[in-house]
């Protein structure tokens, strides 16, 4: 089965005041390569969420980017300056003693007065994610790269098509340069032999030794064992494709193995024709080669 190695893909979970937004995307490398942009917090959980991935996807450099948001009610902190208090108190029971004021200080007085009580918001530390959150964070990465390997497979279709089509094409061209360096074959036997039957009679060689130069000539161009091979690169090819297992690396040596395989059919084949056809079958793969770098 082909998989594209680019994608990409965003999920946001929210649960119990908790947030957690993922980004993921993919593209083209030779190994499966993680990077993982998230909170200091999560360090700890590092290695789950690679491990994870690891077990999803094969190929490609995949960028993982975590936020997590915790909705923690505000704490804060009371204090009583007893100084100011105490000051407060000794004025007042003077101002009593003069009969400027009466009854005591109450605690409603105290609440009234901001420099006597301070309420202020505590700005929380540094804390250990709570466990649930944790588990968010796991369950989003989870379903980010699963959306994100639907995009690869959904590409990865395209990039078949496209391939299925080109191999198509090369199959089509190989059978001409088949056709064409069999019948150059011929025609060159029975140029051959034409040659020899006008020499004269003291240069002619015997019947058998001749035959058997003719056949040592043209077995110089003969390309049965590449074509052979070619067409069995083209079967493996399908069955790679057919596989539920990534295939890219494969698919890559496989392109290799046809290119050499038409260089040598481009050297030994016969036909005005064959040169053309071989550049244009290079040229394909060429074309072939730089799709399946997107294979995983």
């Amino acid at each position: 089965m082909i998989r594209s190695m680019t994608g990409f893909a965003s999920i946001s979970r929210e649960d119990g005041g908790q947030k957690v937004s993922v980004t993921a995307k993919s593209v083209n490398h030779r190994f499966l390569d993680i990077q993982i942009k998230a909170p200091g917090s999560l360090a700890g959980v590092e290695g789950r969420l690679r491990a994870a991935i690891q077990q999803r996807l094969t190929r490609g450099r995949i960028e993982i980017s975590i936020a997590l948001e915790l909705s923690v009610a505000p704490s804060y902190g009371v204090t009583l300056n007893e100084d100011v208090v105490r000051q407060i108190v000794t004025v007042i029971d003077e101002a009593r003693a003069r009969g400027l004021v009466s009854g005591g200080l109450t605690v409603s007085d105290l609440l009234r007065l901001p420099q006597a009580i301070e309420i202020r918001a505590e700005t929380a530390g540094p804390a250990a994610v709570p466990e649930s959150a944790v588990a968010l964070v796991e369950h989003t990465v989870t379903d980010a790269i699963d959306a994100l390997s639907i995009m690869r497979a959904t590409e990865g279709g395209f990039l078949q098509h496209d391939l299925d089509t080109r191999l198509h094409t090369l199959g089509r061209l190989v059978d001409e340069i088949e056709r064409e360096a069999r019948a150059a074959q011929q025609s060159l036997e029975a140029r051959l032999r034409a040659r020899l039957a006008e020499l004269p009679a003291d240069l002619a060689a015997e019947p058998v030794t001749a035959t058997q130069e003719i056949v040592r000539f043209i077995a110089r161009s003969d390309i049965d064992e590449e074509m052979t091979r070619l067409r069995g690169h083209f079967s493996h090819w399908l069955a790679l494709v057919d596989s539920a297992e990534p295939c890219g690396r494969k698919l890559d040596f496989l392109v290799q193995e046809m290119n050499r395989e038409i260089n040598t059919i481009g050297s030994k084949a016969e036909g005005t024709r064959v040169p053309e056809l071989v550049v244009t079958v290079k040229a394909e793969l060429e074309r072939v080669k730089e799709q399946v770098q997107n294979v995983e």
